[in-house]
């Protein structure tokens, strides 16, 4: 388990230092790839309710199982030939499965746009990095988009891989991706994948329970450390994460949204259909693209603060546990 730890932290500074090179393979291309092809092959097979549940047990059982083995094997075939392979093999497949860089990068890109008032290619951006529609999305609305999505992948995108990573190593964190990236493309609560997205759905908020409330407490502590109002985080984390359709979203973007002083949720727009979801936070402040860089400012020590302590926190469980 020690070198898993290695892992982590070097593949979490990989993941700062170069970020998701667009010329080097990207293990998560390849698990879509492979989705799309189940699903397209679960729909000509069947389109009963059922059948749909099924096939999408199948799906999840097929990539998770596949992304944790491939990954299992290719680290074991590094093991043979040299052990600073296996080193520097584990900390890549971690790297990849992590995105702070590049959360920041896109983040930081719309605020540029929405602050330049070129808000068609900000609404074309934000598009990129949320479900929603965005063609008539204001300035606020582009703001609150990009901040809950900078709020949930912290969990998603940065803790919770650096979690699996810490007590699984690479193969878990591949795994967990895998879960991820399930959820992102199968995951809908509407016609299309109520069933055939089910257990994807489901096996992503398990997968996030305990990494979603450890993202809470280390959005805390950036916010305390950073002079923000963590005490309003609390406030909003206990009042209003229950609120979140989410089990685990619900909680970085209460605690985001108390943090830096703004009222996130509201109406939003999927496939043409209007939904409301539960405000979190106050709106203490109007949304700006200020608040954008305030969110990655949190997005960077947080994730920071959960590459140092979860490999602390490991290592400490496995001592007890030898003891």
């Amino acid at each position: 388990m020690h070198v898993f730890l290695i892992h982590t932290l070097m593949g979490f500074i990989i993941d700062l230092l170069v970020g998701d090179p667009p010329r080097l393979p990207h293990p998560v291309v390849f698990i879509g790839r492979g989705i799309a092809r189940l699903e397209k092959l679960a729909r000509c097979i069947t389109s009963s309710p059922g059948g749909l549940k099924a096939a999408g047990v199948g799906i999840v059982i097929a990539i998770v199982t596949f992304s944790f083995g491939i990954t299992s094997l290719i680290m074991w075939a590094a093991w043979q030939v040299s052990y600073y392979i296996y080193l520097l093999l584990g900390a890549w497949i971690v790297s990849t499965t992590v995105a702070a860089r590049g959360l920041a990068e896109a983040a930081g890109a719309i605020r540029q746009l929405i602050s330049e008032g070129d808000k068609n290619a900000a609404r074309q951006q934000v598009g990129w990095i949320v479900g929603r529609d965005t063609k008539t999305m204001d300035r606020g609305q582009m703001v609150r988009a990009t901040v809950e999505t900078v709020a949930e992948n912290i969990n998603d995108a940065v803790v919770a891989p650096l979690f699996y990573a810490c007590i699984g190593g690479p193969a878990l964190a591949m795994a967990y991706r895998a879960v991820n990236t399930l959820d992102s493309m199968l995951g809908y609560k509407n016609d299309q994948y109520l069933y055939l997205g089910w257990a994807a759905a489901r096996l992503d908020d398990l997968a996030g329970y305990i990494p979603a409330r450890l993202t809470g407490l280390v959005l805390l502590l950036a916010a305390w450390l950073s002079g923000r109002d963590w005490r309003r985080a609390i406030r909003a984390w206990r009042r209003d994460a229950a609120r979140h359709p989410s089990p685990n979203s619900g909680i970085p973007e209460s605690a985001m949204a108390g943090a830096i002083h703004v009222r996130l949720g509201g109406h939003n727009v999927y496939s043409g259909v209007a939904s409301f979801r539960h405000y979190m936070g106050d709106p203490l402040e109007d949304l700006r693209p200020d608040h954008i860089a305030r969110a990655v400012d949190m997005l960077y020590l947080a994730s920071v603060l959960a590459a140092l302590c979860l490999p602390v926190l490991a290592w400490i469980a496995l001592k007890l546990l030898q003891n």
